[in-house]
């Protein structure tokens, strides 16, 4: 089924359109990315609108809906009303999550239609993902993962955090990465006992943990996956705060599959961690579902008690933060399946000393 479809099939009653304003559900409707505009689908017809800037190109890739141009005399208001006029719509469902306050009171304003947040139902669709959006996420894990391979060589002593950062990011454009799934975290020494710390100036010394959370963006379907590596040499409560992330890492997925809840498997690592003395050292959630965003629903923490779909992508990132000292994540990409989770990362997960 076409992801328009899979739209179309939410309009039965409360809704008789949707106004697409998100980059995220344009891409997803449209299966085509395109920077600027603004989709309205109903039963009758779907239409896209953007400016010149971009007309040509939605023309060619858009076959699903009539593209027309806004310009200064024919704005996104009086598009969109000509849609609403011409496909009979009274109710327009749009997300709620993705408007500012004044963007929404120019469209209750403006528009002919009554609104209804409808966020939730547009985006559960994502949860679960078709074979060809898989590929493009298996694509843009292994381009993240050439990135990994290639950086680790390049680690040394002297070197500042923003200049490792510098060539992961090369590193992924240079392997077929599209853009970026998110800004990189990669952080050295004490810093990383800062789950999302940002780069800096530091320069990494012999003993230092390095964090590297990254992920490339292919066609638009994004990579997500952490590393944390020794420089030099680990002292033994290095290893062993590594060992048990790596247990818990490891134990979870293995008990992940598609119906169990993400309460369920955030339990499971949250548990090694927490036998080992370190519960109080994990305080974010064991991981979450991405796609054309890096932070997509559904979530596996301790508040979700909802079965975890069939084909839903998620990361899997235990970690044990110790403040001051260092920190250590390993976050793998998975795949659920009804028997399991597939791990489509690739890159080693032992302690590596460079």
């Amino acid at each position: 089924m076409k992801n328009l479809d899979k739209y179309k099939s939410l309009l039965t009653g409360e809704v008789d359109g949707l106004l697409l304003t998100s980059r995220y559900s344009r891409h997803y409707g449209a299966e085509y990315d395109i920077a600027e505009g603004v989709a309205i689908v109903t039963k009758a017809g779907c239409r896209y609108f953007t400016d010149s800037r971009y007309i040509e190109c939605a023309e060619n890739n858009l076959k699903d809906f009539q593209v027309q141009m806004v310009d200064r005399n024919r704005n996104y208001f009086k598009c969109i009303n000509d849609a609403i006029a011409d496909f009979g719509v009274t109710t327009l469902g749009y997300e709620e999550d993705y408007l500012t306050v004044k963007e929404l009171m120019d469209y209750e304003k403006n528009l002919n239609a009554k609104l209804v947040p409808f966020n939730k139902p547009i985006f559960d669709f994502r949860a679960s993902k078709e074979e060809w959006e898989i590929n493009l996420m298996k694509k843009a894990q292994e381009i993240t993962d050439k990135a990994f391979e290639e950086v680790l060589p390049r680690i040394k002593v002297g070197m500042s955090e923003l200049e490792l950062q510098a060539e992961l990011i090369y590193c992924m454009y240079k392997n077929g990465g599209t853009g970026l799934a998110f800004d990189p975290i990669v952080v050295s020494g004490p810093n990383t006992s800062l789950p999302h710390g940002v780069a800096g100036e530091r320069k990494i010394q012999a003993g230092d943990f390095v964090t590297m959370d990254f992920g490339a963006s292919y066609m638009g379907y994004c990579a997500d996956m952490t590393r944390t590596v020794a420089v030099g040499f680990a002292t033994e409560e290095m290893k062993q705060v590594y060992a048990v992330v790596l247990e818990a890492q490891t134990s979870a997925i293995a008990a992940t599959k598609a119906g169990v809840t993400g309460a369920f498997v955030d339990g499971v690592a949250r548990k090694v961690i927490e036998d080992a003395g370190y519960g109080q050292n994990f305080g974010h959630g064991y991981g979450h579902s991405l796609g054309l965003e890096i932070h997509e629903a559904p979530n596996m923490n301790t508040r979700n008690q909802e079965p975890l779909p069939l084909n839903a992508v998620c990361s899997a990132e235990p970690g044990i933060y110790l403040p001051g000292k260092f920190g250590v994540r390993i976050e793998d990409v998975t795949i659920l399946t009804e028997n399991g989770a597939i791990d489509i990362t690739a890159s080693p997960k032992n302690l590596i000393i460079v």
